[in-house]
């Protein structure tokens, strides 16, 4: 790709907030994954946990670079902001959940090996935490204020 191209890419993605959450999401969303099936592995291979503790060690090792990353640069928030931190933990928690009742589901009741097991965990589970991090954990919690429009009796 020549430098004007991505340039006019960078401009394009930048243009459009939606489309550069999601391509930003993306990028920390990969390197969190990676961290994440590294870790499990390695925590299973080496620590000998079990697939479901090891899912949980590669949560906790992806958990900072994920709530960081996003709050930095996908949603441009405030990293030190308690309110919302405690949210992105909830919606966290929740794609943990789903993470390990698929990796339950996959390894244990199918009997998929564990590392083909986090294949469609690290493409289902970060679609749910993109959706549950744009419209709670790093939403836009100021009060939206009424146009005289709004108040029109038709």
């Amino acid at each position: 790709m020549t430098r004007s191209a991505a340039s006019r890419l960078w401009r394009y993605v930048e243009d459009r907030p939606h489309v550069r959450q999601l391509v930003t999401f993306g990028v920390i969303g990969v390197t969190a994954t990676a961290t994440h099936v590294a870790c499990a592995l390695l925590a299973e291979k080496h620590l000998g946990l079990a697939p479901i503790a090891a899912n949980l060690v590669g949560y906790l090792c992806a958990f900072s670079i994920s709530y960081f990353g996003n709050a930095r640069f996908t949603f441009r928030r405030r990293v030190l902001h308690g309110p919302q931190f405690l949210r992105f933990v909830a919606a966290s928690i929740a794609g943990l959940i789903l993470s390990e009742c698929l990796t339950y589901l996959l390894v244990n009741l199918i009997g998929l090996p564990f590392r083909i097991a986090l294949i469609p965990i690290v493409i289902v589970v970060p679609i749910f935490s993109f959706v549950l991090s744009k419209l709670y954990a790093f939403a836009d919690r100021k009060p939206q204020v009424a146009s005289p429009a709004d108040h029109s009796p038709l």
